[in-house]
């Protein structure tokens, strides 16, 4: 089965796997998802986070896209978002995963 999520989704590249159940049905799931390194991320710049921010505002201020918040989670080692929306927590904003950060020179 082909995956049915855009290239956007944290769930993209997942193997869809099914399973029969007892009653015959063919049940399709999505293979487990296992957080990137966050060694695997370069750092563009650390935001504070700030009074009545959200992981998702940050997404939209600094990538784009208020659903990529998933990346910032995944940068900042963290499986939810509310763990970075602490006032004062300082987080990473990165590029995305595996894509090498400009050299200094």
């Amino acid at each position: 089965m082909q995956n049915p999520y855009p290239i956007t989704s944290r769930y993209y590249g997942l193997e869809v796997s099914t399973r029969e159940m007892a009653d015959g049905r063919s049940v399709a799931y999505l293979r487990r998802r296992f957080a990137p390194s966050p060694e695997r991320f370069a750092t563009l710049e650390e935001h504070a986070m700030a009074e009545g921010e959200r992981v998702d505002h940050i997404a939209a201020r600094f990538l784009g896209d208020p659903e990529a918040f998933w990346r910032v989670c995944d940068a900042n080692n963290v499986m939810k978002p509310e763990e970075l929306e602490l006032v004062g927590r300082v987080i990473r904003i990165t590029l995305p995963e595996g894509i090498p950060g400009p050299t200094g020179g």
